[in-house]
């Protein structure tokens, strides 16, 4: 038998690494990073999805929802393609809010009147031939199947707000479709820049180096920036503690390759073979997926440039494109400066990527991508 001065050790040291293991848990929980996740989320999966799983596979990162803006798609079907990929992965305790159904002033019949003078944009997101023509508030079947879940009560703009008043300074804005949810939450509540803790934009363009057309005719264009270029500079206008841009300069340097794709599907985690799946378009390039890795690893950017960052609202030739200038030649007006990065260390991104989407998914519960009767769709 124990003898009682032994028992009362025993007891002291069980209560002392009880403690040690709830403050190390207490600990952990205080250093995961916060995010909200905006996007024009068109799926199932390429880059706009892709940049989601990102996070959503980050053990160092608390997503707390995704508010969704039409730009790549419609806005109810990016919802009910988001809703999906968090049934597939086992995510559905992720809160999911739909947004701005429609950029704050430029419309699709006003953009296809200015084209006769300026000449024709090759991608227009929901507006263009790439996308099966349907009304705006109507979702088709989707590829990956429709989802059972529903999107949050709410909107988009009242739930920015309520995330960075909840938890002041602590949040990372990750914006990667056109920016109208992140403008209407700045008009909305004055202050909602400056309770983040940052802000990550994927988009704008400088002087991409490229034989891709579409950059190397028109090098100042991009859709994101494009799309509504009013929320687009409202948000860089704001008085953000720190804004990250990943352009099309360093986006270029990215793409899905073949390779990537295979070695990401000998993995039988959820994101995986959720990519492995749905992942048709292999040769696109990274846009999104790059600008959370890097927030996530800011070594991954080789090279970058901090200049002020605006868009052009004059409704001629240039409106929409990206406005970039040093402290030499700013002009007088209230300008943010942004890290905006021009180049990457492409085999580490590579790799980064590649293991992030091997990995478990945290928090996965009951995902329907790993069960039998999905496997047969």
């Amino acid at each position: 038998m124990f003898s009682i001065p032994l028992i009362r050790s025993l007891k002291t040291l069980s209560i002392s690494l009880l403690g040690s293991l709830l403050l190390s848990v207490c600990a952990q929980a205080q250093q995961l990073r916060l995010v909200v996740i905006d996007q024009d989320a068109w799926g199932p999966a390429g880059t706009d999805i892709n940049s989601m799983l990102v996070f959503l596979q980050s053990p160092s990162v608390k997503v707390l929802g995704i508010t969704v803006v039409t730009g790549d798609g419609w806005r109810d079907e990016e919802v009910a393609h988001t809703l999906r990929m968090l049934e597939l992965i086992g995510r559905t305790d992720v809160p999911v809010y739909a947004g701005a159904a429609f950029p704050l002033v430029r419309t699709e019949e006003w953009t296809h009147a200015w084209e006769k003078l300026y000449g024709r944009i090759p991608y227009q997101g929901a507006w263009g031939p790439y996308r099966k023509t349907h009304p705006p508030f109507e979702v088709p079947a989707l590829p990956e199947g429709n989802p059972t879940n529903k999107a949050s009560e709410g909107d988009a703009a009242h739930f920015l707000i309520e995330m960075v008043h909840k938890y002041p300074h602590q949040v990372t804005i990750y914006a990667a479709g056109p920016m109208t949810n992140i403008a209407q939450a700045i008009s909305l509540d004055p202050h909602f820049a400056e309770l983040a803790q940052e802000l990550v934009v994927m988009g704008g363009s400088i002087n991409p180096k490229t034989e891709d057309k579409e950059y190397a005719d028109d090098p100042h264009h991009e859709f994101n920036f494009w799309f509504d270029p009013e929320a687009s500079s409202i948000t860089l206008h704001a008085h953000w503690s720190k804004i990250t841009v990943t352009t099309v300069d360093v986006s270029i340097e990215t793409r899905m390759t073949e390779e990537m794709l295979h070695t990401i599907s000998q993995s039988n985690s959820p994101a995986a073979q959720y990519l492995a799946r749905y992942e048709t378009k292999p040769g696109q390039y990274l846009w999104d997926e790059l600008a959370a890795a890097a927030w996530l690893d800011p070594s991954l950017i080789t090279r970058e440039r901090n200049v002020y960052m605006d868009v052009s609202l004059d409704k001629g030739i240039s409106y929409g494109d990206t406005e970039v200038w040093t402290d030499e030649d700013k002009p007088a007006l209230d300008l943010q400066k942004v890290h905006a990065q021009i180049d990457v260390d492409w085999p580490k991104f590579r790799h980064f990527f590649e293991q992030l989407m091997m990995s478990p998914t945290p928090h996965a519960k009951a995902p329907l991508i790993l069960q039998p009767q999905d496997r047969s769709r």
